[in-house]
């Protein structure tokens, strides 16, 4: 008989061993949250379509995505988000696309301690950073980083006097913020300042202050398709002069329900969406166009629009950080998701179709100048007009 000591030495390298088997066996869980129904249905779209792209192995783990749908609304992002992290256990979120959505979620995602890699773009995500925002991450570029290139376009072609009009939210809140400040030191004049609702059917009143003061430009700050109804009303209306949208229209939705009245606009936007434009000595040129292949090859030419070249990077940037993680802990696990959050934040020079990403405990999107050009919508489509 073995002595009771080996008996329990042995059960507990057996026990040990079970758990070794399972740990190793343990897959990664990604949680996903989109607005593919609602107002900001086809940016959801798009990403999603990017989404089932993505390989289901990463660091030699399979990987699990769970998708869900917010409808465009803040109060389901919560819900969505609650049920990832609480019912089917999440080592990560991608999403939400929206910037209302994406702030409500702060609070959650820090108390579940849930890394969260945003596909909204307001910076007000990630700035200040504090407790809360220490697990959030976001692709999409700052609206500086958009409003700086554009406003040099507009001092470039001779815009002195320019009007805004923004969604009646925090995207809409956070371009007039960045663009203000640096209208005011192109010397560009503000002459309008107007907001609209994602859900509006009319802008007739805005528009009519808005062509008052006779700019030589306005700035549409919107997203998806209902930026559309403030630039056609600018059209019917007779406004002759240029139109700028954000880089929250780079969608083919936007193309189709705009059709002629968005001929000629001009918006900033990522690399990827007319990465075969783009000059040779681009530095992000050779993985925007990979990705844009890729793309297109599931979904046709032309297909590519700022939100899957977004939600593309996500999948690069939790691919560059879950082999790094994976050397400390095990999915499924806090200290899994304490490794992940802390490898994010250490990205280094990763270059992902929108741009080229290096993190910082105070920079949690970590895109610079090589993230954005110049677009112009042309005969239908999207192409490359400016920068990079």
């Amino acid at each position: 008989m073995l002595p009771v000591f080996s008996c329990t030495l042995r059960a507990a390298v057996l026990a040990a061993m079970s758990l070794a088997c399972v740990s190793a066996a343990a897959q990664i869980k990604v949680g996903v949250n989109l607005s593919t129904t609602g107002p900001a249905a086809a940016i959801g779209s798009s990403s999603k379509n990017a989404i089932l792209l993505w390989p289901k192995e990463i660091g030699g783990k399979k990987v699990e995505y769970i998708l869900l749908d917010d409808a465009t609304d803040p109060g389901n992002a919560v819900k969505n988000i609650r049920k990832l992290i609480a019912e089917e256990k999440v080592d990560i979120i991608i999403g939400p696309n929206t910037t209302p959505n994406a702030l409500a979620l702060l609070d959650v995602v820090a108390e579940n301690e849930t890394p969260l890699v945003t596909l909204a773009a307001s910076a007000s995500i990630v700035e200040p950073m504090d407790a809360r925002r220490a697990w959030v991450f976001k692709m999409p570029q700052n609206d500086t980083h958009m409003t700086t290139i554009l406003t040099q376009h507009m001092a470039d072609h001779g815009i002195k006097t320019v009007a805004f009009i923004g969604f009646a939210d925090a995207y809409g809140e956070g371009w007039w913020r960045e663009f203000s400040k640096l209208a005011e030191l192109r010397h560009i004049r503000i002459v309008a300042n107007e907001r609209f609702a994602r859900t509006d059917t009319s802008v007739t009143g805005q528009v009519l202050k808005i062509m008052s003061g006779k700019p030589d430009a306005v700035l549409i700050a919107g997203s998806g398709t209902p930026a559309v109804l403030p630039q056609r009303t600018l059209v019917e209306r007779g406004y002759k002069a240029q139109i700028y949208q954000t880089h929250g229209i780079a969608s083919l939705e936007f193309l189709k329900l705009g059709g002629k009245d968005v001929e000629g606009t001009l918006f900033p936007t990522g690399p990827a969406v007319v990465a075969r434009q783009l000059p040779e000595k681009n530095p992000v040129r050779k993985v925007a166009v990979d990705f844009a292949q890729k793309y297109e090859t599931a979904y046709g030419p032309g297909s590519v629009t700022q939100f899957a070249g977004d939600a593309w990077g996500a999948y690069m940037l939790m691919a560059n950080a879950i082999p790094v993680a994976l050397k400390t802990a095990q999915p499924g696990t806090r200290a899994f998701r304490l490794a992940l959050r802390n490898a994010l934040e250490n990205t280094r020079e990763l270059v992902v179709p929108q741009g080229v990403i290096t993190m910082s405990p105070t920079d949690h999107v970590g895109l610079d100048q090589r993230s954005r050009v110049m677009g112009k919508i042309q005969a239908g489509k999207f192409v490359y007009a400016y920068g990079g």
